[in-house]
């Protein structure tokens, strides 16, 4: 065999003897796409493994994270930080070898993969960061941002509705620098594809303005890579490549669902070596393998950053304040300024907060130049735009305000993948009762620690005529049940200027911002501190602390209000807003104890939502004013009085503590 063919052999034979020695893993795609990949590593892909993170690198999404032995063996082939062991604790406790890829655990892994579909829209994300970047910070003889976004994806993601929803999307906005390699080997989990599927990918994908190249033969990868290069000649749209592939290939099984996620196991994994023509010890690879990989990988890359380098040593004395920019920005270190903003507030203005919201918005943006808004077909009502920025578009990447179309599983999975390249702060919003449409990408946001910010308006049952299918009940306790999010609900212009600013500057977890539509009087005072605390004292009571109502949102005025009738009736009382659930568990616990004592047991909490969360605040003694049942559509004033969200509806119930 030759050179190629050797190196293909030998990624085939690590995927088989890591997924035999953990006896767990997917090795049918694994073998049928070694010759991909290979092609795409070693022949086009530009990545500098001493310096993974290198802002101008190609990168590559596994969309089918399941078939991580792939990606884990080209890692470790190429010179990144996989090593041999690594290879070897495949899938086991505490090694950088997961049996789906984790960006935050494995050196060169560019996006965390595995729920089908979600692999797609994060790389057309990463295509819309190079090309917004590339627009403000390339010069003339100076390609600063210039590299193209790689797909590895599978039938399941083809079935997947939101690969479509960004799909067409990349086409309608030209994203040529993306390619899409199809492993199309017509098998799923329970069978044969045709058992679910018979659609015309390719029909579909060229009527999305995507360019597709189809490979007859997966092993032929001289055609691959032919295919590659003729995908990089295309410059107005993206790429589809269908590489025609035998799941398993090799096995005694190969083609058929058998393979899809269970070991070969000794004997067909000799087997399936012996067709490979690779006679050698498991996890043995020949020198020649390496000093391949060496040669077109690692050196390539090497030569690309070293020349990348050079160039923005001229860069940075020509552009100080890009240069400058750029790197705060890939550092992720952003910021607001609030104090000319919350300046222009008094008390007693009424605004909704998602109308204070977009002011936020376009303060932040007047300070940072790669702070992006969006949203899915809802500005107008969200108030999302940047007002004195562009759209973003194919005839001008450089347009700050993103038109998502309706499309919020994308949106946020697209989100993702902007944040993922570095470079861009993207907030993007909707109504908040669609959250669980995008809910298993802001998971995927969650997991991989990505600062995306959701604005998310029309928060509760006072949406009104909308009626129960736009008002949100359960939508907050899921947000709040995820790890690793903020969830900030504001309840006037003080606290959303500090929930904002929190969002702005926080790198390490994304932000639900959780809106009004209607107006809220400006009547808290909160700090930037007091928001960042969680929940904090936002009337005191007047003499002898006799119990403590808790609220959130439009809810804390009408506690306020309570507050006064009920010491009109001889019971002081104090009020807490809790503008953030998560905030205020991460303090300690004198904090705590300061804005809630333990002693006092009467307690009541106040949100137009489900009360499912409350209980660890208010405690067994304590009662919730909530939501526990969908909402009726009626002026906003009737639904919200009939729900029992009055002063005296609160006034009785605490009472009855």
């Amino acid at each position: 065999m030759n050179q190629s063919e050797l190196s293909i052999a030998t990624i085939r034979s690590l995927g088989i003897d890591m997924i035999n020695k953990a006896n767990s893993g997917h090795p049918g795609m694994v073998l049928g796409s070694a010759p991909a990949l290979y092609s795409l590593f070693t022949k086009e892909y530009k990545v500098f493994p001493a310096h993974s993170q290198w802002i101008n690198r190609d990168r590559f999404v596994l969309a089918s994270g399941h078939a991580s032995s792939l990606l884990y063996s080209l890692l470790h082939l190429s010179g990144f930080q996989v090593s041999m062991d690594d290879l070897k604790q495949f899938r086991q406790w505490g090694s950088c070898t997961p049996g789906h890829p984790e960006v935050e655990l494995t050196d060169g892994v560019d996006a965390s993969s595995g729920p089908l579909g979600q692999g797609i829209p994060m790389a057309v994300g990463m295509a819309m960061a190079e090309a917004f970047l590339a627009t403000r910070y390339n010069k003339k003889d100076y390609p600063v941002i210039d590299h193209y976004t790689y797909v590895l994806c599978g039938d399941g993601d083809m079935q997947e509705g939101v690969t479509y929803e960004a799909s067409s999307l990349a086409g309608h906005l030209s994203l040529g620098k993306l390619i899409v390699l199809y492993d199309a080997n017509n098998v799923t989990l329970d069978g044969p594809l045709n058992y679910s599927f018979s659609e015309d990918v390719k029909k579909r994908y060229e009527s999305m303005n995507w360019q597709v190249i189809c490979v007859q033969d997966g092993n032929d990868y001289e055609a691959i890579a032919k295919a590659i290069k003729k995908a990089k000649k295309e410059v107005y749209k993206p790429t589809l490549i269908i590489v025609n592939t035998i799941i398993g290939f090799g096995s005694r099984n190969q083609g058929t669902s058998k393979v899809h996620g269970a070991p070969l196991g000794e004997e067909d994994g000799q087997y399936a070596k012996r067709q490979y023509g690779f006679e050698y010890d498991n996890f043995f690879v020949p020198e020649e393998v390496y000093d391949d990989f060496k040669k077109n990988v690692f050196n390539r890359g090497k030569r690309a950053y070293n020349k990348w380098n050079k160039m923005m040593d001229t860069y940075k004395t020509e552009y100080p304040e890009l240069y400058q920019e750029l790197f705060r920005n890939i550092n992720d270190e952003y910021s607001f300024d609030e104090t000319a903003f919350i300046k222009e507030y008094q008390d007693g203005i009424s605004e909704a907060t998602r109308v204070t919201s977009e002011k936020l918005i376009n303060a932040i943006a007047a300070q940072n130049p790669t702070f992006l808004s969006g949203t899915a077909d809802l500005a107008s009502s969200t108030k999302t735009i940047i007002k004195d920025a562009e759209r973003f578009s194919c005839d001008n990447y450089g347009g700050r305000n993103l038109f998502f179309g309706i499309r919020e599983f994308a949106m946020v999975a697209i989100m993702n993948g902007m944040t993922l390249h570095k470079g861009i702060k993207v907030a993007a919003g909707g109504f908040m009762v669609f959250s669980d449409y995008f809910k298993a990408a802001l998971r995927m946001a969650c997991l991989m620690k990505l600062p995306i910010i959701l604005p998310l308006s029309h928060d509760s049952i006072a949406v009104g005529e909308d009626g129960p299918t736009h008002q949100p009940v359960e939508q907050l306790a899921m947000l709040r049940s995820m790890p690793n999010i903020q969830v900030i609900r504001a309840a006037d212009a003080y606290e959303m200027c500090g929930a904002w600013k929190k969002a702005v500057e926080t790198n390490d977890c994304p932000t639900a911002l959780i809106l009004t539509r209607q107006n809220v009087t400006n009547i808290t005072h909160a700090t930037y501190e007091d928001v960042c605390h969680g929940a904090y004292v936002v009337s005191q009571e007047k003499d002898n602390l006799d119990g403590i109502i808790i609220a959130t949102g439009s809810e804390v005025e009408l506690a306020m209000q309570a507050q006064k009738a009920l010491l009109e009736q001889g019971k002081d009382v104090r009020v807490v807003s809790m503008p953030s659930m998560e905030l205020f568990d991460q303090q300690d616990d004198s904090y705590k104890e300061k804005v809630l004592p333990k002693h006092i047991r009467k307690r009541l909490a106040v949100e137009m939502a489900c009360d499912f969360g409350w209980h660890k605040y208010v405690g067994l003694d304590g009662k919730v004013i909530s939501v526990n049942q969908f909402g009726a559509s009626a002026p906003a004033n009737i639904v919200i009085q009939k729900y029992g969200f009055t002063v005296e509806n609160i006034v009785e119930t605490y009472l009855s503590l």
